[in-house]
């Protein structure tokens, strides 16, 4: 049984005007995804600025209402769960921000910070064991345990986002969610943050959703990549098998634009035409059609489902193969 499943999960925003405010249409920020996450695992979330993954994450992590599905963690639904029973189960699923300046209260030390989910979840019998937690958390990402004392202001980017990890941890989840976990820090010190992640997952048996715009860095965390276009799920398979031999055109269009440092690459670049839909009105048939290079007259009236094309390799387009 996978740790978490998730079936049919849309996020609408209601657009409302006049002066009833009435609604008169919708953004479709993610529409019927279905997908699952094994224990241990990591799966790769990627796609385009506004294709819907922050919001699929956070759908995920109930810091978004979603319109409808489920969201099934250890057995349990919790997107038909609020309030106390919400707040209980939390201990089981937590997130990585994507900034490391704005995650952190400014006005707390960093102990407290990492303290607050002892507090909220009575992890510590005391002050004594509450300290010692923190510490050890401290020190399992790679920062000293005198710094508990110290405020947010005082650290690096990458110190700081170790100890948004940290927190994350603090409460030994199951699941994590990392949104961009890495992307507003150096090249080098995105190397090191997912280096620890890697060995914090080893030791702890963690499973991740990483959320990422950068194949790359995907690729390297990742045992599964799942692509989203428009709010939808357009291919899911194993790492490699989606980055070296992609099936969905829209995949292949991603995989071409990362940058090869062999000088006999053969790679050709993929250049889409137009600009992603409007997800308030988004194209019939299948949703990537007005700008894909092998569309086909179906293709405009027919959706496309997920279907499987090699082993574990899913894709959703009439034509892959």
């Amino acid at each position: 049984m996978p740790l978490l499943q998730v079936n049919n999960l849309k996020v609408h925003f209601p657009i409302k005007s006049g002066m009833l405010s009435r609604v008169h249409a919708s953004v479709k920020a993610v529409d019927d995804v279905s997908f699952s996450v094994e224990q241990g695992e990591t799966l790769g979330l990627v796609g385009e600025s506004g294709c819907g993954k922050t919001t699929l994450g956070r759908a995920i992590m109930k810091l978004q209402e979603p319109t409808a599905g489920s969201v099934i963690l250890d057995g349990e639904d919790i997107a038909k769960l609020s309030g106390g029973e919400l707040r209980a189960r939390r201990r089981k699923f937590q997130m990585i921000f994507q900034d490391p300046y704005n995650s952190l209260n400014p006005r707390m030390t960093v102990g407290d910070i990492i303290g607050e989910s002892l507090d909220i979840h009575k992890l510590a019998a005391n002050q004594d064991e509450r300290q010692k937690r923190i510490q050890e958390l401290l020190k399992a990402v790679g920062l000293d345990p005198m710094h508990a004392q110290r405020y947010p202001h005082e650290f690096s980017g990458g110190q700081r986002q170790r100890i948004g990890i940290a927190r994350a941890l603090a409460v030994e989840p199951r699941l994590i969610v990392c949104d961009e976990p890495v992307s507003a820090l150096d090249v080098s010190v995105q190397a090191q943050i997912i280096n620890l992640l890697q060995d914090l997952q080893k030791e702890r048996g963690v499973a991740y959703l990483f959320v990422s715009h950068d194949l790359a860095v995907v690729e390297h965390i990742s045992q599964r990549i799942m692509v989203m276009y428009l709010g939808k799920v357009v291919e899911i398979g194993p790492a490699k098998a989606v980055v070296h031999s992609p099936k969905h055109p829209y995949t292949q269009a991603l995989i071409s634009a990362v940058p090869v440092i062999e000088i006999e690459s053969k790679r050709q670049r993929i250049v889409l035409s137009g600009e992603i839909p409007s997800p308030i009105n988004p194209p019939s048939g299948c949703p990537f059609h007005p700008r894909c290079p092998i569309a086909e007259a179906r293709c405009k009236t027919e959706v496309p489902v997920l279907r499987e094309i090699s082993a574990g390799q899913w894709a959703a387009c009439h034509l892959a193969k």
